[in-house]
């Protein structure tokens, strides 16, 4: 079979990509793994987040602003396609804070980004008076929280099953239950599987996560690839307690709260602990006293896509033109921008926005 683009991974960085690249008349082939891979699309938190990236490379904060803009027109053409509501909200998220210490210093950080930023920074700092007129149940021991206007949350389960369908519908393929075994290049690419399917394609993209490590270097690339494990708790749905995200907990549209996440470097295990666990419902309790008495339904471990800097790659090989690596760790907030702004760079349209600054060299 031969398509414009092979795309390696139908997580949701993949799919939107093949969302972005379909929208624009051109045939697309998904080759995904089976259920047994490591999927952090399966696994992730949700968050729409703006605030703290791109302190220190103040690109990757325009780049994620960008997305955060386009989210809710990606939204609403993907739920008008499918019919599924994806649960936007961007309201603004919350940076809690139980030290005047912290809060001040990271208020200077975003100070220090927005000027470099020209203004383009939206956020208010919220003391605790302010706060609780913003979130009731909020607890004694948060003395203040950062407000940024941009920030936002959806329904990651949603946004996956949405693409997938979305995709499809508009003439994909998707090929699910495959691994990539061997790729060669010629006048195209030529994409061989292990049960023996082969694709041929103009172009490719990798963006199988952190199945990039071993398959990228075949390709040109170095992609130097680390997994970090979040575990996060789930309670069963409750009436409305939290009116904004933040980073430990979240009120999800079905009544839900999401808890979360640990950082922990554990190579490919993707169990939970009870340490971890432990730790997450403490500081949620903390953070939001009424969780204390509140069922917990699940929890799960899952494993993020980190480079050694923590921004996206995004490269074209030098060794094989026309394959590209693009991965990142925020893939629900980059979604709308790898929807819609990445296809350009792809193509090499007059349009392409300028990613140099995600080149894997910086890492030389």
């Amino acid at each position: 079979m031969e398509t414009d683009y092979a795309i390696i991974g139908g997580g949701v960085v993949g799919l939107s990509v093949a969302w972005g690249l379909l929208r624009r008349g051109l045939t697309v082939t998904v080759i995904d793994g089976d259920d047994g891979s490591l999927r952090a699309s399966r696994g992730n938190f949700g968050l729409i987040w703006v605030q703290s990236k791109g302190l220190k490379q103040p690109r990757y904060a325009q780049w994620t602003q960008t997305s955060a803009a386009a989210w809710r027109g990606f939204a609403d053409e993907l739920s008008d396609l499918t019919g599924t509501d994806l649960g936007l909200c961007q309201d603004g998220g919350l940076d809690l804070h139980f030290s005047e210490s912290t809060l001040a210093a990271t208020v200077q950080q975003y100070e220090g980004l927005r000027e470099t930023l020209g203004g383009n920074y939206p956020f208010e700092v919220l003391g605790a008076n302010a706060l609780r007129k913003e979130e009731p149940h909020i607890g004694p021991k948060v003395i203040g929280a950062i407000l940024h206007h941009q920030d936002g949350h959806a329904n990651p389960l949603r946004l996956l099953q949405a693409l997938a369908d979305g995709v499809r519908r508009r003439g994909a393929r998707v090929l699910n239950g495959r691994q990539v075994v061997a790729v060669v290049k010629a006048d195209m690419f030529r994409i061989s599987c292990d049960d023996g399917t082969q694709v041929r394609a103009r172009k490719l993209v990798l963006s199988a996560g952190l199945g990039a490590i071993t398959l990228g270097p075949s390709l040109g690339f170095r992609a130097p690839l680390r997994p970090q494990r979040g575990q996060v708790l789930i309670t069963e749905k409750l009436p409305k307690l939290i009116n904004r995200p933040s980073i430990t907990a979240r009120q999800v549209d079905e009544g839900g709260i999401q808890i979360g996440a640990t950082n922990e470097e554990v190579g490919l295990d993707d169990s939970v602990t009870r340490k971890g666990l432990a730790t997450l419902a403490r500081e949620a309790i903390a953070a939001y006293p009424a969780l204390g008495a509140a069922q917990l339904v699940r929890s799960w471990g899952a494993l993020r896509i980190l480079s050694p800097d923590g921004l996206p790659i995004y490269q074209e090989s030098a060794t094989m033109p026309g394959a590209y690596l693009v991965t990142c760790h925020s893939g629900i907030t980059l979604a709308a921008a790898h929807a819609l702004r990445l296809p350009d760079w792809l193509e090499r349209t007059a349009d392409a926005p300028d990613l140099k600054v995600f080149h894997e060299d910086r890492f030389s």
